[in-house]
């Protein structure tokens, strides 16, 4: 990777969302917690900063920071070297408070994830976090949707997993042990979740913007912005007006749900559909108990999720850059009946699947002449206004397999999407083997009942289970 590079229109709409919102924070990430290490104890400080030191020539990025640290003008900030750079700034150490059990955990990943990120450093953070019940430790990481790459991406925190509980040393960059090559070690952790795939296409046009669009930047934003209006208004009825869609902060709250797979496995082959129509079910159910909990009537045409796709083919596997599409599902919050509303979810997810497709393309279609840069927030936060999606629901596998760090299992992962300006919550689910952990992250002061919809979706995978149960008895 070249010394300056400069970001492209995708990487520079998530600093946009942050400058344009003190509400968001357009950060990814996860939390890995682990089992004690062999014989006890958990790492030193010291030896996860040289561990990953030795490493981080594998993801020259790490060590760069922007050039400029705000977007606008006529072209996008560049990645330089931070020639200031040190490990100690970017992986720290931090203990919980005593009894140190998933509550205390929770609230601390809570505020971490409440905090953004220096843009006057490279733009990502690690902490080792130890103190956690039974001698558990963890990994905490935060990166800035500008400097991973969607679903090619690996974070810092993946040159440190290993496939077996033992690392097998040889050579490696600068004399320290052999690791695994960055697009292996990619398959161990989840994607991080790439928020809107239009958004991926449109980066993709915008960095080929002609010298039209130079020369005549308004006539240019114009155009831009009639294509989305018209996407917006025509293509798209808009989403249902809702209390997950008001102004926010950026103080998180974290909550969690554990689930075998299994158990979803179980659903769809009973039910008929996917996994990923069991998640949104689920999810729809508990959204249900929300709003009835609320006061709210539950909107009768749903509400709208987001749900990135990746398309990725298996061509394309090692390359970097966004291959990501987006569905927008009405999740039916008004139907009582679980059966009737599995059935909606699924029927309305295999419906958009099939014109998913066509709506990027025909936005696509419009946008060969985006504006440059200083017209180009507006159009960010057209693609990501609360009209286009009430909330935003995605689903990643990790690996099927135990990974492991220092020799310790890794025993969860606890994910994060981002929230935009005006939405409330983002629902992130991982698969890792052979259990699944909802991640739900939310905005503290306008989700304080967020205990409300994890005890809802608890509720709905019950009542899913239960009718699969009964399906399979009358087979």
């Amino acid at each position: 990777m070249p010394a300056n590079d400069q970001l492209t229109a995708l990487d520079a709409t998530f600093l946009e969302l942050e400058q344009a919102d003190d509400g968001a924070v357009m950060h990814i990430g996860g939390a890995l917690l682990f089992a004690s290490l062999p014989g006890g104890g958990t790492p030193a400080i010291a030896e996860v900063r040289e561990h990953l030191d030795r490493r981080l020539d594998l993801l020259p990025r790490y060590r760069q920071k922007l050039g400029t640290q705000r977007t606008g003008g006529l072209s996008w900030p560049s990645w330089e070297r931070d020639q200031r750079f040190e490990i100690e700034a970017h992986v720290r150490h931090a203990t919980l408070p005593s009894p140190g059990d998933e509550r205390e955990f929770l609230d601390w990943i809570s505020d971490f994830y409440s905090h953004r990120l220096d843009r006057g450093r490279p733009l990502w953070e690690m902490v080792l976090l130890d103190g956690l019940a039974d001698g558990r430790w963890a990994l905490v990481c935060k990166t800035h949707h500008c400097l991973v790459d969607g679903a090619s991406s690996v974070d810092a925190v993946a040159l440190l997993l290993d496939a077996e509980p033992v690392t097998r040393e040889s050579s490696a960059p600068n004399g320290g042990p052999a690791v695994a090559s960055v697009e292996a070690r990619a398959g161990w952790l989840p994607h991080p979740p790439a928020p809107v795939g239009m958004v991926a296409e449109v980066g993709l046009v915008a960095a080929r913007a002609g010298t039209h669009a130079l020369m005549h930047p308004r006539e240019a934003f114009e155009r831009s912005r009639a294509v989305i209006d018209l996407l917006v208004r025509d293509e798209l009825i808009a989403a249902p007006g809702s209390s997950l869609n008001v102004p926010i902060g950026a103080t998180r709250r974290i909550a969690t749900i554990h689930v075998e797979l299994q158990e979803l496995q179980k659903v769809r082959a009973a039910l008929g559909g996917k996994v990923n129509d069991v998640v949104l079910c689920a999810a729809t159910g508990g959204l249900r108990d929300l709003l009835l909990a609320r006061g709210e009537d539950p909107p009768r045409q749903g509400l709208r999720a987001m749900v990135p796709v990746n398309i990725r083919q298996e061509r394309d596997d090692g390359e970097l850059g966004n291959k990501v599409s987006s569905l927008f599902v009405e999740l039916p919050v008004a139907e009582a009946d679980p059966l009737r509303r599995y059935e909606l979810v699924s029927a309305a997810a295999e419906k958009r699947k099939a014109a998913g497709q066509a709506l990027a393309a025909s936005a696509l279609t419009g946008l060969t002449d985006l504006a440059p840069p200083v017209f180009h927030a507006g159009l960010a936060r057209s693609l990501f206004a609360k009209r286009l999606f009430n909330v935003t629901i995605t689903n990643v596998p990790a690996s099927p397999r135990r990974v492991f760090a220092f020799g310790a299992p890794l025993l969860d992962v606890v994910p994060i999407v981002p929230l935009a300006a005006e939405h409330a919550l983002g629902i992130a689910v991982v698969s890792y083997a052979g259990g699944m952990t909802f991640g739900l992250y939310a905005d503290r002061a306008t989700m304080p009942d967020l205990d409300v919809l994890t005890h809802g979706i608890v509720t709905s995978l019950r009542e899913l289970a239960a009718l699969a149960d009964a399906t399979s008895t009358a087979r």
